[in-house]
């Protein structure tokens, strides 16, 4: 099961005693914050938690699997995650 923004709503719900609508503006904010620093390339740290990161990608050759023909793909952005060591050893147990 995937952990969904309703859920995530619910829990803020629980441990905050917020409204649904005040739990909703919340991780909607929180949210909307990351995307626009993240746009802004500029990386995003929560302590404990982990670090999104803003990675430039070069030009490249590529090929359609469909037609197996070659194209070029262009430059572009792409969004990383590197966990911390913390979450990391709660994930594994240790």
């Amino acid at each position: 099961m995937s952990l969904t923004k309703t859920h995530i709503v619910t829990r803020i719900q629980d441990y905050l005693g917020y409204s649904q609508k005040e739990a909703t503006e919340v991780l909607e904010t929180l949210l909307e914050i990351i995307k626009q620093t993240l746009e802004n390339g500029e990386d995003v740290l929560v302590s404990g938690f982990g670090k999104f990161c803003v990675k430039e990608k070069n030009q490249r050759k590529g090929r359609n699997p469909a037609t197996n023909s070659e194209m070029v793909l262009p430059e572009r952005r792409v969004t990383t995650f590197r966990c911390s060591r913390k979450l990391r050893d709660l994930v594994n147990g240790n």
